[in-house]
């Protein structure tokens, strides 16, 4: 090998030198087979410090006439309701207690990461309405669509964060399992076949929120101590927020007044 060639080749193995050091440096090193990324641990929470916030959602306001809803278009839907179906969008008791309200914390939760439940949500299609009307999920957890009505349904949850599906269901069919991978309050879910029919279902990525009860109550119990931001949403009136700081084993009330629009 003369001295010209012996040059070439030092630069030759030079340059490749150089390139491999490059891109050592621009790349990560790469994952050894069989090493597993580990996820986010869940979190879990302290049952002697674990808190509580509770309290009542109101209507501060004239109360309308409930209104009516004409099934005619189907008479097994007019049957089920024995001729007199009413439209529940607006459902205020004594006191103005507010039912159906979704009330869950929005913030104060962040980087802790929750067991999802193995035990589905549900949604049910029996008398020509969805029950419930308002459902919360988490992230992952699956929901349960069952129809236990003699008719054909629809059901259609119209998303945006997740992906939008839509769904008939005839009587007897068997239950269709969905899950949703992103947080999302709230996806509207409606019946394509039956217009007067509507639900909503709540997603997040922890397991603290609750729908309020006849007499407007709610209850987002063990909490870990922390600040949280608490919401209530509804259907006809929008949201309210409110902030709570809850002790190591404390209780703290969360009251929310709505006003007419």
């Amino acid at each position: 090998m003369d001295q010209r060639e012996h040059n070439n080749n030092m630069k030759i193995l030079f340059a490749a030198l150089a390139l491999t050091l490059l891109v050592g440096c621009s790349k990560p090193a790469p994952v050894a087979p069989g090493v597993v990324k580990l996820e986010t641990p869940d979190f879990h929470v302290n049952p002697a410090t674990a808190a509580d916030v509770h309290g009542v959602v109101l209507f501060k306001g004239p109360r309308a006439a409930a209104k009516s809803i004409d099934m005619s278009e189907d008479p097994a839907c007019v049957k089920a309701h024995k001729g007199r179906a009413m439209d529940e969008s607006m459902l205020v008791g004594k006191g103005g207690a507010l039912e159906n309200a979704f009330v869950y914390v929005e913030s104060g939760l962040e980087g802790l990461h929750f067991a999802v439940p193995a035990e589905p949500a549900q949604i049910d299609q029996t008398g020509c309405w969805f029950r419930p009307r308002m459902v919360g999920v988490q992230v992952g957890q699956q929901l349960r669509v069952i129809n236990s009505d003699p008719v054909t349904h629809n059901i259609h949850p119209m998303a945006q964060m997740n992906r939008e599906w839509n769904h008939s269901m005839g009587p007897g069919d068997p239950p269709i399992l969905r899950r949703f991978v992103k947080s999302e309050v709230m996806i509207p879910v409606k019946c394509n076949i039956h217009s007067w029919m509507h639900a909503y279902i709540g997603v997040l990525d922890h397991p603290y929120f609750a729908v309020t009860k006849a007499d407007g109550s709610f209850d987002l119990p063990n909490l870990p101590p922390g600040t949280y931001t608490i919401t209530a949403w509804h259907e006809k009136l929008g949201t309210q927020h409110t902030t709570v700081t809850v002790a190591a084993s404390g209780k703290v009330a969360a009251d929310f007044a709505f006003p007419a629009k």
